[in-house]
């Protein structure tokens, strides 16, 4: 059998051989716009991984008023889902209510330094431990996201 590294380095080869390149971004961006663009990545994640098992996922054009950043739907009802990303590899952190009052359904927190993440209801309070007992921990990959998605 032959891996997908071979595949790869096979490729690289043949593509080398006719002077074919991989583009290369270099492009200078600020910090509040990398983060942003790290943001929308989650985000598509998050799709991407809801769309894989049947959820329709739809994406507001705008999220700051409602806090939507993903609308997802089973063909019966609507869900509301907020995405955040925690820069610490602390699951014990403090995270704090980004919504408010809005009525929004779920909140999934992505750690940017390892592969975990929470998925919770919003919580009314201020600020609330990311890693108490009613959210719900996932290893950041589709089939562990989904099961702890079930759970919530």
């Amino acid at each position: 059998m032959v891996s997908s590294v071979h595949i790869r380095e096979a490729l690289s080869d043949i593509w080398h051989q006719f002077g074919i390149t991989m583009p290369i971004n270099n492009t200078e961006i600020s910090i509040p716009a990398s983060k942003f663009y790290e943001s929308i990545s989650y985000e598509t994640l998050t799709a991407s991984w809801l769309t894989r098992h049947a959820w329709e996922v739809f994406s507001p054009m705008i999220d700051h008023g409602m806090k939507t950043d993903l609308l997802i739907s089973n063909g019966k009802m609507f869900y509301r889902i907020q995405v955040k990303t925690v820069e610490s590899n602390d699951e014990n952190q403090i995270v704090d209510n980004k919504w408010g009052s809005v009525d929004i359904d779920y909140v999934i927190y992505f750690s940017l330094s390892e592969d975990w993440g929470y998925i919770t209801r919003p919580f009314e309070g201020k600020r609330k431990r990311l890693n108490s007992p009613d959210h719900i921990r996932f290893h950041q990959h589709p089939n562990n996201f989904i099961k702890a998605f079930k759970k919530i």
